[in-house]
């Protein structure tokens, strides 16, 4: 990708951001694009720095840990959100190198970022991710589990500021952002992490405030 295709995608993605904010009667500032840079290399991640862009996503902690280090010395003001599944044993890893954690959904995983958390003095925002599908092949809490788990963060200290959800594939999306919105004012949680290349628009319009978007920004993988 050259710089200035990387920057025009980047613009689009931004302006389409602006129009839904809009129509949803927001202030585009409330909304934080995370650029998903999984399985892409510096070389593809530097034209959007170089175009402005300051929030990154990482799936795997061993990849962002591969890749980024070199990237967080050279470049001021970036934030890394860790936007995949997360192993209890790789909670000390991602608490010293990411400044979110989008994927937080059971109890075991709260005690190991809590411990991780005290020993680094480091306190990356959590969300907790709810399984808004009931989906048995995807990771997040169960609807009806999350007052327990929001119980268990908040007696652990864990810096929780909101939700995340990935909603099923090739239905309305809108019905789940929804219901996310619902589950996070009901539990007094300002932030919703929902919507990624497909589907946006429709988050924003939803009330998302981060929005998880890889393949819009960087193009189809390979």
């Amino acid at each position: 990708m050259t710089d200035a295709s990387a920057a025009q995608r980047l613009a689009d993605v931004c302006t389409a951001i602006d129009k839904a904010a809009r129509r949803g009667g927001r202030s585009p500032r409330e909304i934080e694009l995370i650029a998903v840079s999984k399985t892409y290399s510096h070389e593809a991640i530097e034209p959007l720095i170089a175009a402005g862009q300051k929030a990154f996503g990482e799936n795997r902690v061993q990849e962002a840990a591969a890749k980024w280090p070199a990237l967080l010395s050279r470049y001021a003001d970036l934030r890394l959100h860790l936007v995949g599944q997360l192993q209890s044993n790789k909670a000390e890893q991602a608490v010293a190198l990411f400044d979110a954690i989008h994927s937080v959904d059971r109890p075991s995983l709260v005690t190991a970022l809590a411990k991780a958390m005290d020993r680094s003095g480091k306190h990356p925002d959590c969300f907790v991710q709810v399984n808004i599908g009931d989906e048995p092949q995807k990771g997040g809490c169960a609807v009806a589990e999350l007052p327990a788990l929001l119980e268990a963060c908040r007696a652990a200290s864990l810096p929780v500021i909101g939700l995340m959800c990935v909603p099923p594939a090739d239905v309305e999306a809108a019905p789940y952002f929804a219901l996310l919105a619902k589950l996070a004012e009901r539990h007094g949680l300002a932030a919703l992490s929902m919507g990624m290349s497909s589907d946006y628009e429709t988050a924003v319009m939803c009330g998302a405030t981060h929005v998880r978007v890889g393949t819009a920004l960087f193009g189809e993988r390979a």
